[in-house]
């Protein structure tokens, strides 16, 4: 699972069904695999809105 997370963060067009099967093949079903994606996907946008926003950092 945390493999396809990085991939999912570093390049989410290169996520592919293959990755899907594996996860599945971890025993993940189809909704946990929506969760992890959906999840994964939401801190990455919030980070990103935070990073350009300057928040957290010292001015």
């Amino acid at each position: 699972m945390l493999d396809y997370v990085v991939k999912l963060t570093k390049d989410a067009t290169t996520v592919s069904p293959v990755d899907h099967e594996g996860l599945r093949q971890a025993g993940f079903d189809d909704k946990a695999i929506l969760q992890i994606t959906l999840i994964a996907s939401w801190f990455n946008y919030i980070n990103r809105v935070a990073d350009a926003l300057g928040v957290g950092r010292e001015g």
